[in-house]
Parts: structure tokens; sequence; C-alpha cells
């Protein structure tokens, strides 16, 4: 069914949005749904409309459709599955991810235990991330991550801001990995085992183990696992060629990455940010550009006219500076 993700919402709301041209709701990246307040939709990498009692887009809060307790309680019941109390972990984390890769933000009163949060309640802030699979929007990028003399992958970081791309890129990349090519441009390549530390269930949106999109032949997942023990683990049990994490920032985060790298392993994580200058100032990721760690760096950009990215080298570089366009999608969940 296309955009199932219609189902994860009360019937008044999913009236509403079920209302709206298809493709606009192709492009729908974020719904905010906030009790008795409008509700919000981000499309097309950073249009924001309200969505109007109608079911019409307006710029006007006071046009708009704002739900009632009983609905906001009804979302809640169905994105925990009827069983808040089987989530207390997500509710501490602050976010629940199901089935499709989606991942719902929460807002609302913390319960606070030894200094720190132990739970969410009283929730009456939703922010809906919608995940898609885009197959081919690695196909630019991959080429230049080859070493074909060595026959390798190079150990690569993507930087974008929140919403440019990284986890959709991340996600390509594993598939096209994992499963190699036996023609291309490139030539022939052999399919490479990749290890995937999915700590927030975006990249596979896996549920019981099995991924919801296709993140290739040869890759395994630890789904929930925080990145710096999940490196650790795939490194020591699983033996990948290729490691893939998302949205590292912390020195532990930095310390098993390289870990991984003198292991022999290639990462390829992504990190929030717009020039690679910017990482050298936070204390987890400097350490990895002092010494430069990386091969490659891929910086994302989302304009009106669409996503364009820029590779540089580990000097920094310039190898491609790809313009704008529409290239199948961009990020709905980085």
């Amino acid at each position: 069914m296309a955009n199932d993700w219609l189902l994860l919402f009360p019937e008044q709301i999913r009236a509403l949005l079920g209302g709206l041209p298809a493709p606009l709701l192709d492009k729908v990246e974020e719904i905010r749904i906030r009790e008795g307040r409008p509700l919000e939709i981000n499309y097309s990498g950073g249009k924001y409309h309200f969505l109007g009692a109608g079911g019409s887009l307006t710029l006007s809060p006071e046009e708009a459709y704002k739900p009632e307790r009983e609905v906001t309680h009804r979302l809640l019941d169905l994105i925990s599955n009827h069983s808040l109390y089987t989530m207390e972990e997500e509710l501490r984390k602050g976010f629940i991810t199901i089935p499709g890769g989606h991942r719902i933000g929460l807002a609302g009163r913390t319960v606070l235990s030894g200094g720190g949060v132990e739970h969410l309640r009283d929730i009456t802030g939703f922010n809906v991330r919608i995940a898609r699979e885009l197959p081919g929007i690695a196909d630019g990028v991959l080429p230049y991550l080859l070493d074909k003399g060595r026959q390798r992958i190079m150990h690569t970081l993507i930087l974008s801001p929140p919403q440019h791309g990284k986890t959709t890129l991340l996600r390509d990349l594993a598939r096209q990995i994992s499963a190699g090519a036996r023609s291309g441009r490139e030539g022939s390549r052999p399919g490479l085992k990749v290890g995937i530390v999915d700590e927030r269930s975006e990249i596979a949106g896996s549920r019981r183990g099995i991924p919801a999109f296709d993140v290739g032949p040869r890759t395994d997942i630890l789904d929930g696992c925080p990145k710096a023990e999940g490196m650790m683990m795939m490194i020591r049990s699983l033996s990948p060629d290729v490691l893939i994490a998302d949205e590292i920032g912390r020195l532990e985060d930095a310390e098993a990455v390289t870990e991984a790298l003198h292991a022999g392993i290639t990462v390829i994580a992504s990190a929030h940010g717009k020039e690679v200058s910017e990482l050298a100032r936070r204390p987890g990721l400097g350490g990895l550009l002092e010494h430069p760690m990386f091969e490659r760096y891929v910086i994302l950009h989302r304009t009106d006219a669409g996503l364009s990215f820029r590779i540089l080298d580990g000097q920094r570089r310039s190898l491609l500076l790809a313009a704008p366009e529409e290239r199948r999608g961009g990020e709905r969940h980085a």
C-alpha cells in the first residue's frame, strides 16, 4: 500500500492527511501533532504548513485542525501497540521507532530518578518522521568511495544538518556495498560483509530483528544498540568488512571508530554539521580529524532545487560538487 504510514494515525487525522494530493503525500517528512494546537506538516525538505480543518494546507494557525485529547490518547495507544508499559526504555529516550523505520519523537512531562530521566508521562506532543526507501540515492556517491587499487571501500564521514539525507544515503550505501555489482560504471565488484549498528532502528527499520528496508544480502544488524558498544560487538563477533553507524558524536563513539579502523574495518558514519571544520571543535570528533582517519567526506545540502552534495578527500580537497537536482528524494529521516 502506498503511504501505508497513514495507518499510524487515528481516523480523524488519517482522513485529513489522506485528503492531501498524492504527490504532496509522497514528499511529507514530518507530521507534528500537539494536543489542542495546530497540526503541522513538513515536506520537501523544509516547507512547513498547518493542516486545515478541511484537509487543506494553510499558513494560518487559526484555520488549522487542532487535535483534542481523545485523538492524542488514541495516537499514543496506536503507536505503542496498546501496551505503553512495555515501552519504558523508549519513553526514557523520548522517541519510539515503529515498523517501517518511522520514528516518533515525544514531548510531555519528564519523570526523574537519580538525576536522570526515567520516563515520560502526560505525553501531548508527537513528531512523526516518515522513513522512505530510495534505492539508487547513493549512485552518484559510491564510485568516489571505492579504492579500486586495494579493492576496498574508503573510510567515510557523511555530514549534514538534520533532515538533509544522511540516513537515507547510509541505507542505500549499505545495500549497494553488501550486494556488490556485476557490471556498471565502475565495473564489477564483490559484495562485502556489512555491519549496521542501528541504535534508533532507523537505518534498517528492523522489527523483531527483521529489517523493513533492503540493506543488502550480506548485512548484519545490531538493532537498538548504543553505537559505541555496538561497534565493539561487531568488531569482536561479526567480522564485518564495512561498519555503518548513524550520527556519531560522543567521545566513546570516536574511540569505537578508531578501534574499528585499527582492526582493518572500513567505517562509514554520519554526523550532524554543515562543514568538516565544525567537527574539529567537538570533543568527541576532533581527534578523528586531527589524525585524519577518514579518507572521504560527503557533505549534503538541501535547497529548493533538491539535494546536492560535495565530496572531499582525506585532506579536505574537493573531488566533486554535484549541483542540486530532484534525485528521487532526499532524506525524510535523518
